[in-house]
């Protein structure tokens, strides 16, 4: 998600000045660090949630105290005991059961966050991916493999894309996929939300309410800055 820090998530965060800020999934913490000056900046505060975070985060709570909490467990055991959020990064486990319930869980906030979810393009918008298989309920694990992909071809492949990880023996159908997680949930709840959608860099999805007239001009304001970054 990092790579639309510059020119896709940093102008909307700098228009709505948020106080509260959840990353799921930091990896190396590139994407963190940038949150973190922003949550400083305006005096806020950023959650982050990964079981295994791959920076120093003894450092980042000494730079930057109390704007920071760093939460070293799986998003769906972390986030029921959250009650609310400004906004949210969404760039963990990559499978509909995550997502879905990762979406249900900020559902039930009084006031919906504006929402950034990474990978709702090939190879995972249609395809489940598992960092650890057995933390997915059976009926909701779709069968996988520990091998790799490439675009247009349904099997999985020795040798092809994120071969270490554990992936969906086949792509589409039901529950399967970040961008299938994604639609049945806007398909259910009860909110008032838009989604804006952008396929590059395996695609980045943007969610916000849609009620007022503040929201709908976020919304324009959102639609432009994709418009700026990318014409198809």
């Amino acid at each position: 998600m990092n790579f639309f820090w510059k020119d896709i998530i940093h102008p909307i965060l700098q228009r709505t000045a948020p106080l509260s800020i959840i990353e799921i999934g930091c990896a190396q913490g590139y994407n963190t660090m940038h949150l973190l000056e922003v949550a400083q900046a305006h005096q806020g505060k950023l959650t982050v949630i990964d079981p295994y975070p791959q920076f120093d985060t003894e450092l980042a709570k000494s730079k930057y105290g109390t704007a920071v909490e760093i939460i070293r467990d799986y998003s769906l055991n972390s986030l029921p005991s959250i009650t609310e959020a400004d906004v949210v990064l969404i760039d963990g486990d990559h499978n509909w059961y995550t997502v879905y319930h990762e979406l249900k869980y900020l559902e039930r906030y009084e006031a919906f966050p504006l929402v950034f979810l990474h990978d709702t393009e090939w190879p995972y918008a249609r395809r489940d991916m598992y960092y650890f298989p057995d933390s997915i309920p059976e009926a909701y694990r779709q069968p996988n493999e520990r091998k790799g992909m490439l675009p247009g071809i349904n099997e999985l492949i020795e040798g092809g894309h994120n071969e270490t990880v554990w992936n969906a023996k086949h792509e589409y159908g039901p529950r399967n996929g970040v961008l299938t997680a994604v639609e049945d949930f806007l398909s259910e709840t009860s909110h008032t939300l838009r989604m804006h959608h952008l396929p590059h860099q395996h695609g980045l999805s943007i969610i916000a309410s849609n009620r007022s007239q503040q929201e709908q001009e976020l919304h324009a304001f959102i639609q432009e800055t994709i418009r700026t970054f990318w014409t198809p």
